[in-house]
């Protein structure tokens, strides 16, 4: 047994090093119960309010108008060896984190979260860290996070520190933290910023329902903020189950001044003693997130606005800890085209799930970077180069984005055609290859019937459709079409039997082999005086069964290419169809 004592805090002008030698054995520590080896130290406080102050009013407070504090208290401790916790060295260099919990796949919200955070990094020739936030054990898996990770190196996001390259202020999971989280917990216990609380579950429901009928804000009104030494003694022999709670301090006002928001505050009076570590041990989310933000040297913190609630608490953690709060600035929301949030009844919403579906990471990171940012001109295709020299926190909107999937569509088609040739193909290919529509992803049929689709189309799935669609021959089924029954009754019978003749002259062919069709459609319309859409339409309905589509003779020329799939229709057989179906045009 050893009395909880520690040196003041360093200066802000320190790193963090972490010297014990089984950090990834400390969250086990810290699960254990009230009456294992390790039980944190508490001191309580009693006597007068404090008045208002403003943001260094924190230090004040504990040391001189604080209310009084009992002499610490002796406790067990663990025998791992003591951490030497300091904040990094602030020389100006930009740091910011992306921080997702592996509870799930990456969201399209969170995944602008990161963007922005790497773009102003990157912007500002700063660092970008990926921290995995994994305290919740019962949803938090590797899988998980293996996953984020994928998506986010698919969407071409890299970090100079995290959990799997390393950094000088790691570890890069809080799982993996726990000693340092129990190493300032039980500071502040022993400064008098934080006290144990044994209320049951029953009493705290119990307070809850009685604040809602007085029509109270929901604050903690428990004994155990202002219990007698020998109170806590007492429950801690018995090996009662507690958690520690921060004490808030009464009459103050916390501000911040928000990147995109502007000066926010909160008056403490409106927040109750709130938790930092539960009855198991493990440490709750705003505790964690000031400690590691601290601790890892985060300069600015951008993240939405969902989370602008939590800074009271995270910025009363900094102040009772001695650490400089980071710059604050908090994105809006995105919402659904009907104003809701986006949720999954709305289609995809997680990155993973837009790339099965064929949108390029391209396409996502452009489209993602205008969801409440702009560079206050009408482009809207930007590379990824462009928009880390344009970027800035400056032009973030408040209001809400909505995620508008028809322009996400169109932008994925701009991005397709902007390919490079050989991508197009190779991509495009692929799909061609696998819906059994060409034999090889690089041959020759694939390479036209790319050139042929490439234009018309807004996800690279697209393409099978449009290919297909390019080799049948519909006429049929198409017959009965309103328009289509203009086009037959303007004396498509001639147009009909100049293909049908051309064809079995050999005419047609010879056209298409040089590569003359259109040639062959003018020596027609001359001979029958036919000119413009009451010569090409007839061509088209003839060749292809249908009103619309590419250029009827380059799909005559896709048909006569060497790997054609057996399920195209040939020219003879289109020309076989419309013999048979002249009864609908004869006169």
């Amino acid at each position: 047994v050893e009395k909880a004592t520690y040196p003041r805090h360093a200066s802000t002008c320190a790193r963090l090093a972490v010297s014990h030698k089984d950090t990834h054995n400390t969250m086990s520590a810290f699960m254990m119960s009230a009456n294992a080896a390790l039980s944190l130290g508490r001191a309580h406080m009693r006597g007068a309010k404090v008045g208002r102050s403003t943001r260094g009013a924190m230090s004040r407070w504990a040391s001189g108008n604080r209310r009084s504090v009992a002499a610490p208290v002796t406790r067990c401790v663990a025998t791992e060896s003591k951490i030497e916790i300091k904040v990094p060295p602030n020389d100006g260099t930009v740091r910011v984190r992306f921080a997702p919990s592996p509870t799930g796949n990456l969201h399209v919200g969170g995944a602008r979260t990161a963007l922005f955070n790497w773009l102003y990094a990157r912007r500002m020739g700063g660092k970008f860290i990926l921290r995995v936030e994994d305290t919740d054990t019962a949803r938090s898996t590797r899988e998980s996070e293996d996953a984020m990770v994928r998506d986010l190196k698919w969407l071409g996001l890299d970090w100079d520190e995290g959990p799997d390259v390393d950094g000088p202020y790691g570890p890069y999971r809080q799982s993996e933290r726990g000693a340092i989280y129990k190493q300032l917990a039980q500071q502040l216990v022993d400064e008098g910023y934080a006290y144990p609380c044994f209320c049951t579950d029953e009493e705290l429901a119990a307070m809850k329902e009685e604040q809602e009928a007085k029509k109270l804000p929901p604050k903690y009104m428990g004994k155990w903020a202002t219990a007698s030494k020998e109170e806590v003694d007492a429950e801690m022999a018995k090996g009662t189950p507690h958690t520690y709670r921060f004490r808030v301090p009464e009459g103050e006002r916390v501000e911040i001044d928000d990147m995109i928001r502007g000066k926010v505050g909160w008056d403490t009076d409106t927040l109750g003693d709130f938790v930092l570590l539960r009855s198991n041990g493990m440490p709750v989310y705003n505790f964690c997130v000031a400690v590691d933000d601290a601790t890892m040297g985060i300069t600015h913190v951008l993240r939405a606005e969902e989370h602008l609630p939590n800074t009271l608490r995270q910025a009363l953690v900094y102040d009772a800890l001695k650490f400089p709060r980071p710059t604050f600035g908090h994105m809006s929301l995105i919402l659904a085209p009907d104003r809701s949030k986006l949720s999954k009844r709305h289609g995809a919403t997680s990155v993973g799930q837009f790339k099965e579906q064929g949108y390029l990471s391209k396409t996502m990171i452009n489209y993602l970077s205008l969801l409440g940012w702009n560079d206050g001109t009408e482009q809207e295709i930007y590379e990824s180069s462009e928009l880390v020299e344009k970027f800035g926190v400056d032009r973030i909107n408040k209001s809400p984005a909505v995620f508008d999937t028809v322009k996400l569509n169109w932008m994925n088609g701009q991005h397709i055609r902007l390919l490079p040739e050989e991508e197009q193909i190779a991509m495009v290919g692929a799909v061609l290859v696998k819906e059994g529509l060409a034999a090889s992803a690089d041959g020759e049929f694939t390479k036209k019937a790319v050139a042929m689709c490439a234009n018309g189309i807004e996800l690279v799935e697209d393409a099978a459709k449009e290919v297909k669609a390019i080799l049948e021959y519909p006429l049929k089924e198409n017959l009965a079409d309103d328009k289509m029954i203009k086009v037959i009754e303007d004396d498509f019978g001639e147009i009909a039997d100049a293909v049908i003749t051309g064809f079995e002259s050999g005419e047609l062919q010879a056209a298409i082999e040089k590569n003359d069709f259109k040639g062959f459609v003018n020596a027609t319309g001359k001979a029958l005086g036919r000119k413009g859409k009451r010569l090409f339409m007839p061509f088209r309905i003839a060749l292809t069964g249908r009103m619309q589509g590419p250029e009827v003779g380059e799909v005559l020329d896709l048909l006569n290419t060497e790997g054609t799939p057996e399920s195209a229709v040939s020219l003879a057989d289109r020309v076989a169809a419309l013999k048979a179906e002249s009864a609908a045009w004869a006169k």
